[in-house]
C-alpha cells in the first residue's frame, strides 16, 4: 500500500516547490489550490477516499485550512491531517491537533524533518487502514452467524464454560463444543481469550443479546 500525499496550499511557489521535494523522495502527491477544490474533488468521487494523507496549510483563502479540516471531519474523513503553520498559527495548530489532526509543523522547515513526518503519516494511514478492514471483516464474520451462534457467543463472551452454556440455553454440552468451532472457525481466532480480544476491538458490538 502506498498511500498519496495530498498537497493543499494556496501559495503557488510554496506547492509547486513541496511538491518536487515529495516527488524527489518518491512519495506519491496530488497537488491542490486551496482546501475547497480538494474537498469539491472528494464530494464528486474524483477523489477516492482511499487511504492517504493531507498536508495542509493552516493559512489559505478563501477556505481556511481549520475551516477545511473541519469540512474533513464532517465528511468522515478517517486519514491522517498535517497542518503546515507559521509561527503566529502555532496555538491554532495545537487546538487542531487536540481536536483530532495528526500534526503539524512549523515553516519554515527542514526538509528531512518534513519527509519524515508524512512518512510516518502514511504509515499511520496504512495502520488505520489495516484496522479498518480487520474490523469490516470481523463485522462480516458476526454476520454470517446463526442466532443460537449468536447466543453462545455471548455467553463465551461472558466467561461462561461449556457445560454452563449449556444449561442456561437448554442444550447439550456437545452442541455447544459443535457451536463453539464455528464460531472460532468463522471469527477466525483460536482461543476464548483471543476472541474477547477481537470482540475488545470491536468494542464488542455485534455480540448479540440472545438470552
Amino acid at each position: 500500500m502506498n498511500p498519496t500525499v495530498h498537497l493543499i496550499d494556496d501559495d503557488t511557489d510554496f506547492r509547486e516547490g513541496l511538491a518536487w521535494l515529495l516527488d524527489s523522495r518518491g512519495l506519491p502527491t496530488r497537488s491542490w489550490t486551496g482546501g475547497d477544490a480538494f474537498l469539491q474533488a472528494l464530494r464528486s468521487g474524483e477523489v477516492p477516499n482511499a487511504c492517504s494523507v493531507v498536508l495542509l496549510d493552516i493559512r489559505m483563502e478563501p477556505l481556511s485550512g481549520l475551516a477545511t479540516f473541519e469540512q474533513l471531519k464532517a465528511l468522515a474523513w478517517p486519514w491522517p491531517v498535517l497542518f503546515l503553520t507559521g509561527h503566529g498559527d502555532v496555538s491554532m495548530a495545537v487546538a487542531a491537533v487536540k481536536n483530532g489532526a495528526w500534526d503539524f509543523l512549523e515553516k519554515p522547515f527542514q526538509n528531512n524533518l518534513l519527509v519524515d513526518k508524512v512518512e510516518a503519516a502514511r504509515q499511520a494511514a496504512v495502520t488505520l487502514h489495516t484496522e479498518s478492514q480487520d474490523r469490516l471483516q470481523l463485522q462480516q464474520a458476526l454476520a454470517a452467524l446463526s442466532a443460537r451462534e449468536r447466543e453462545v457467543l455471548t455467553e463465551l463472551l461472558q466467561g461462561h464454560y461449556n457445560k454452563n452454556i449449556a444449561d442456561h440455553l437448554g442444550i447439550t454440552q456437545r452442541t455447544v463444543e459443535f457451536h463453539r468451532a464455528n464460531i472460532f472457525e468463522k471469527l477466525k481466532v483460536q482461543s476464548a481469550v483471543e476472541l474477547a480480544h477481537r470482540m475488545g476491538r470491536l468494542g464488542g458490538s455485534g455480540s448479540g443479546s440472545g438470552g
